[in-house]
């Protein structure tokens, strides 16, 4: 229990450390594949949840495509996880991708 909390401090001591925008793409990439992972566990099939994501509106053009990567990743996964683990693995995932990056 205190190497989880001290993961949580360490965690949030990284996310400070990267940009605003960086931390924005990671919550926006998280809430896709916990979406996604919803879906999956609602027995939506991936041409469904394609067709959802497409249909949402984008504020970059490159968002669309990357929603549809994450949402085929998630399909492709045989992870049961509730879609909130698979948010929050999400963005500690992307956050450890983009600290490496630096």
């Amino acid at each position: 229990m205190v190497f989880a909390s001290l993961f949580g401090v360490v965690s949030s001591a990284q996310a400070k450390a990267l940009s605003k925008n960086d931390r924005d793409l990671c919550s926006w990439g998280s809430a896709v594949a916990g979406s996604a992972q919803a879906s999956k566990l609602s027995r939506v099939s991936l041409y469904g949840a394609r067709n959802k994501v497409q249909a949402r509106k984008y504020s970059q053009p490159w968002m669309r495509m990357m929603a549809l990567g994450i949402t085929e990743q998630t399909y492709d996964s045989a992870s049961r996880l509730k879609p909130a683990a698979v948010k929050q693995t999400y963005y500690q995932d992307c956050i450890k991708h983009e600290m490496a990056r630096r």
